[in-house]
């Protein structure tokens, strides 16, 4: 297992990778901001592959929502609506001063219906594909603070620590290749869905951008933080005033040992492909946006079929290992909805597989993935997008999470609550 300083020396190798900023790709994103560098996309079709990606996630959008599933059959009755200890009162009263000072236009844009499909409009990459809500950098001060004061109240004080950290690094990386309109600490949309905000009516937000996408439900006093996507390139700073930050190096770390963890036998089981575009992957296992995780933007009702060794046949030591990775996942939400949240993964434990892609010295890049009825959870080691790294480094990581079983944006809730419109009508006229 790679010692800590090992680790942050393969966090801090990027910059043997950065790339020429003379090249007209980097010329166009440095005079560009979000909007125009959009356009590139949008209108231009540039990158080409990045375009016709695009294309794909709305021919899914399309689709009616289902659920991320193992085999294609979504299971009832797996997430019942209970009491979580959410502090409602004070997420609704942040959510409240958003809404006092969005001006009309703004609230057109930001306040939606609960049930909106725009719920699943977001994406990772730093296009501004989904232009609703109001963008952070492009709004005054108290707004902006009003918005992240909103993500505080939401989030447990280490999971909104860890959000602000993966903002903090998008600025890093848009200084180090001269985008900083593109990309910067506030570059990120909010998105009110149910205004207004409310202590007993079901409502959430979504906070999107460039490596940083959260989803949040709530009714009452419980809340559901899934889909979300977290992601750096790179993943720690190493100069200017956020120097010393990184995230994901926990979710790395207890993955790695875990697998190294398993005997001979069990990473057998465990390990899916030995390379990370193994030349015996299915068409499409890997691809040039995902590379390896299969749940990102857009995927809300994809099939993805166990594989790798149950949970439940690991001993407890290990089995421990796994409770410490969701727990890492599960870092956006409150304690008390966390700990609900880690007790069911555990008793879902004889349905849970832990599968790896790669090698698993401590050099090695991988990708993990942990999977049930109630969770699912992918890990993966990237190539350059800005940086140079023709192969997947340790310096680039996607993470994710999303709730099976139409549990994702607070569905399988909703389904149980009804509709929040009062039906009748009397003209008092």
């Amino acid at each position: 297992m790679a010692s800590a300083e090992q680790q942050d020396a393969q966090h801090t190798s990027f910059r043997q990778y950065l790339p020429d900023l003379d090249t007209p790709r980097f010329q166009a994103i440095a005079t560009n901001d979000a909007h125009g560098h959009a356009k590139e996309l949008l209108e231009h079709h540039r990158p080409p592959w990045l375009y016709g990606l695009y294309v794909h996630w709305r021919k899914l959008f399309e689709e009616p929502f289902k659920g991320v599933t193992n085999d294609g059959t979504v299971r009832p009755d797996l997430f019942p609506l209970r009491d979580e200890g959410v502090p409602i009162g004070a997420v609704v009263a942040a959510a409240q001063a958003v809404v006092a000072q969005l001006t009309p236009a703004q609230a057109a844009k930001t306040l939606l219906h609960v049930d909106s499909p725009e719920w699943r409009s977001w994406s990772n990459p730093e296009f501004l594909l989904s232009d609703k809500g109001v963008r952070l950098d492009e709004v005054s001060a108290p707004l902006r603070a009003s918005a992240l004061a909103l993500l505080a109240a939401a989030l447990s004080p280490e999971g909104y620590a860890k959000a602000v950290a993966a903002m903090r690094i998008n600025h890093f990386l848009g200084e180090l290749v001269r985008a900083p309109r593109v990309m910067n600490e506030h570059s990120y949309n909010l998105v009110l869905f149910g205004a207004p905000p409310s202590d007993s009516a079901p409502w959430g937000f979504s906070f999107y951008g460039h490596h940083l996408c959260l989803s949040v439900f709530l009714y009452k006093t419980q809340i559901v933080v899934s889909p979300w996507f977290t992601g750096a390139e790179p993943n720690a700073i190493d100069a200017g005033p956020h120097a010393g930050t990184r995230i994901l190096h926990e979710e790395e770390r207890l993955g790695l040992a875990l697998m190294q963890g398993l005997t001979e036998a069990q990473q057998a089981e465990a390990r899916v492909y030995a390379g990370m575009k193994d030349e015996r992957m299915p068409r499409g296992r890997w691809n040039h946006d995902d590379q390896r995780h299969l749940c990102g933007a857009y995927r809300d009702n994809r099939v993805v079929p166990y594989e790798g060794i149950l949970v439940s046949s690991l001993s407890p030591p290990q089995q421990d290992l796994v409770r410490r990775i969701l727990e890492q996942y599960l870092l956006y939400l409150p304690s008390r909805s966390r700990e609900l949240k880690i007790r069911d993964c555990a008793a879902w434990f004889g349905e849970t597989w832990f599968s790896w892609i790669g090698g698993s010295g401590d050099a090695d890049p991988f990708y993990y993935r942990v999977q049930s009825p109630v969770v699912l959870v992918e890990f993966d080691h990237h190539s350059g997008v800005f940086l140079a790294n023709a192969e997947p480094a340790k310096f680039h990581i996607h993470t994710l999470l999303r709730t099976p079983n139409a549990g994702d944006y607070g569905f399988a809730l909703r389904r149980q609550i009804g509709g929040t419109v009062e039906q009748g009508y009397v003209w008092e006229g």
